[in-house]
């Protein structure tokens, strides 16, 4: 009797967990972010990076979307996003694995929407990047991030921040 309950306790609480909502990150389009994307990919090749992990990502205005990654102590990485074109702002903060930050840019819509920098992580750490986009007209925005790392065997010239 007392193993019946058991397993009818476990089965409710599997069907409730089960029924709650997942988030789920939705990918989005924009030509204006596709065609720089393309764009900065064949420059950082073209510098000796690599694309590691890209992805387009629907934003909620004035909401973080925080992308984990792992980072390897020593290796030289370039971050980039590009926020929506109509954004009035853009910002970016990126914590190491002690939640202490490495990295801190905030760009008005008049700089421009792309957000770019190198990082040599002092540890091989996971390490969480946070973007953020106000948008006064959209409640949803597009987003691109991209992880790129530089190849060995070619030039040390890292591009501007």
């Amino acid at each position: 009797m007392k193993n019946l309950l058991v397993i009818t306790v476990f089965l409710l609480l599997g069907i409730s967990v089960h029924s709650q909502d997942v988030i789920r990150q939705r990918s989005c389009s924009n030509q204006t972010i596709i065609s720089q994307v393309d764009s900065l990919k064949k420059s950082f090749e073209q510098s000796g990076f690599m694309v590691l992990k890209e992805a387009s990502m629907t934003m909620e205005s004035e909401f973080e979307m925080p992308v984990v990654v792992p980072l390897t102590q020593g290796a030289w990485y370039s971050i980039v996003f590009i926020g929506d074109p109509s954004s009035k702002l853009n910002e970016v903060r990126m914590y190491d694995y002690d939640e202490k930050q490495v990295f801190y840019k905030k760009l008005y819509g008049f700089e421009g929407n792309i957000i770019s920098y190198t990082y040599m992580p002092k540890f091989s750490e996971w390490h969480m990047i946070k973007p953020v986009q106000v948008n006064k007209s959209k409640k949803d925005c597009c987003g691109y991030i991209m992880l790129l790392k530089k190849v060995k065997g070619t030039n040390d010239v890292v591009p501007a921040r």
